[in-house]
């Protein structure tokens, strides 16, 4: 198979061939048409998180190798299929949205199809072979998502920015439909987030960035607020935008800046979704956790019952899309290096032939 492959890190993508798996087992191989370019890629790319005064952890340390065909927003026709695999409904041709987020599948958690949560999690796209190559190899069939009348492109990204979302949300909900849920960051992530609030009914939704640009692109997406952080003293405009402090931020930037002025911006009983890996860490006064009864809660993508949950909902219509700019697959490392560049609004997709 090809690949569009990080073979050195900080370097281009590279064009290599490595050998097309052979399912065994459960496994079933994928031909894939659509890759979603996420910006979590570029921490793989760049080899490395910051973690703030725990310094940076290297994703070679982490049992990441190279070369390694990036890509967890896949989706793909179905080839073959091991021998366990059968009896699950499977045929040849079908299209099937992969749920990445895979670990030992033998765990508790991965029988609970909590596999997000596995602490010996083996995700498609970081330590194994992802969407960025010609074929996939996915686990089980439970891992396999019919997307039915949604547009295959878009489906791509519920498999990450799509579920991401999603399960930040249900960490707020229920809320009342007038009730401020902040969202910081109005890239990939903030779009899908305002898509899935709106397609929930919620209405008063605050998307927060840095520039006009991305500002635009949250309210033609549906949120009824916005604020740009770029022109400081982000808490007290927000609070005075909002009518007062929040129930719910959910920050999908989550660098030392942004989780410092949704900490501050909670209300008694608020909740501050972390999600983003932007890098950093925050100091929060202990004795005002306690007597304002505020949770910080980080959030990691989400499991196959909310992927399976969100593309009802997609299917249902009542989920707007997001923009999409699809490249061709060979276009790989152009398209992530404009996504490093902040020059990508919505997703680019790479799509195959």
């Amino acid at each position: 198979m090809r690949a569009w492959a990080v073979v050195e890190t900080r370097k281009p993508l590279q064009e290599i061939e490595l050998p097309t798996p052979e399912p065994t087992g459960s496994q079933v191989l994928l031909e894939v048409t659509h890759a979603g370019v996420c910006h979590s890629d570029l921490h793989i790319w760049e080899g490395e998180y910051d973690l703030g005064s725990r310094g940076k952890m290297l994703l070679s340390d982490r049992g990441v190798k190279l070369p390694l065909a990036m890509g967890h927003e896949t989706v793909g026709r179905v080839l073959k299929w091991g021998p366990d695999a059968e009896g699950h409904g499977l045929a040849v041709g079908q299209t099937r949205i992969v749920f990445p987020w895979v670990g030992c599948g033998r765990c508790a958690r991965c029988r609970a199809e909590e596999d997000n949560m596995c602490a010996q999690g083996r995700a498609i796209g970081i330590f194994q072979h992802g969407g960025y190559a010609t074929h996939v190899l996915v686990p089980e069939p439970r891992h396999l998502v019919d997307p039915g009348n949604i547009d295959h492109a878009l489906a791509a990204t519920y498999a990450c920015s799509g579920i991401t979302v999603y399960s930040a949300i249900n960490k707020v909900m229920p809320l009342a439909p007038d009730e401020a849920i902040v969202l910081v960051g109005a890239g990939g992530l903030g779009l899908q987030a305002i898509s899935v609030l709106k397609a929930l009914g919620h209405r008063r939704i605050v998307s927060v960035d840095l520039g006009a640009g991305k500002l635009a692109a949250a309210r033609e997406a549906g949120a009824s607020d916005t604020l740009d952080a770029s022109m400081g003293d982000v808490t007290r405009r927000l609070l005075d935008l909002c009518g007062g402090p929040v129930m719910a931020v959910i920050d999908l930037v989550n660098g030392t800046e942004t989780a410092r002025f949704a900490f501050d911006a909670l209300a008694k009983g608020g909740r501050l979704v972390q999600v983003g890996l932007f890098g950093g860490e925050l100091t929060v006064p202990l004795p005002v956790m306690a007597m304002k009864a505020v949770t910080v809660q980080g959030s990691y993508v989400g499991n196959p019952k909310e992927l399976r949950a969100l593309v009802a909902l997609g299917q249902s219509g009542r989920l707007p899309g997001i923009p999409i700019t699809r490249e061709p697959l060979a276009a790989a490392d152009s398209a992530l290096q404009r996504l490093r560049a902040g020059k990508v609004t919505g997703r680019i997709v790479l799509t195959a032939g």
